[in-house]
């Protein structure tokens, strides 16, 4: 049996028993986001995966809808709820990814799935971060999560997908359950998610994507 063949074993078998255990969290929680935020309950947002191949990734909300007089959402800083903090420092709103991970969609450990148009942004170098599939937690989470720059982020996305093995994973999931206890790495100073990825802006031409 091969590395990855175990590796989602691994994933289907803890995926299906965490579903299984959390039901009544899932519920509260689920609970608790719609009496806060109302519906939808869960955030969906189509991503790319294993290779870049787009699957909808699904998390609870932690922001509401309010819009400006011009009918446009105001800054995540300003739609971010106080429930919806809560989930984040403590990660509780990745939890209904379980599903995409027993889906097949997603793994427990890899680079985070990032958005669609992302894709024709990377470097070649940059894009071979979806040669594995894309996880709840990674290398990079347990190595700064979103106080990364960008580039910082791939370089290490890029590192786990070349160096991946199951003791890997086994101590990434250890470095996480330590991060999320601390609450360290949330957010970027200033930002209430990370910013948007526009580009690599000192590449050279040739390393530019096409």
């Amino acid at each position: 049996m091969t590395s990855r063949l175990i590796k989602r074993c691994l994933d289907f078998g803890a995926a299906s028993l965490a579903l299984l255990l959390l039901t009544p969290v899932l519920a509260c929680l689920g609970a608790a986001v719609r009496l806060t935020m109302g519906s939808p309950v869960l955030f969906r947002q189509i991503r790319a995966g294993y290779k870049g191949r787009p699957f909808t990734l699904l998390k609870y909300r932690t922001m509401n809808a309010i819009r400006d007089t011009h009918g446009r959402l105001l800054p995540d800083s300003q739609r971010l709820t106080r429930f919806g903090q809560l989930l984040r420092r403590f990660s509780l709103d990745e939890i209904p990814q379980l599903w995409n991970v027993w889906k097949g969609e997603m793994s427990l450990v890899g680079p985070r799935p990032l958005l669609l148009e992302y894709l024709e942004r990377y470097t070649p170098e940059q894009a071979r971060r979806h040669d594995t599939k894309p996880g709840i937690t990674g290398w990079a989470q347990v190595n700064g999560r979103n106080t990364l720059s960008w580039e910082e982020r791939f370089r290490l996305d890029v590192w786990y997908a070349d160096h991946w093995s199951l003791s890997l994973d086994f101590w990434i999931i250890l470095k996480t359950i330590r991060k999320v206890l601390l609450r360290e790495g949330i957010s970027q100073s200033g930002y209430a998610t990370m910013p948007e990825f526009l580009g690599c802006e000192d590449c050279t031409v040739e390393n530019r994507p096409s």
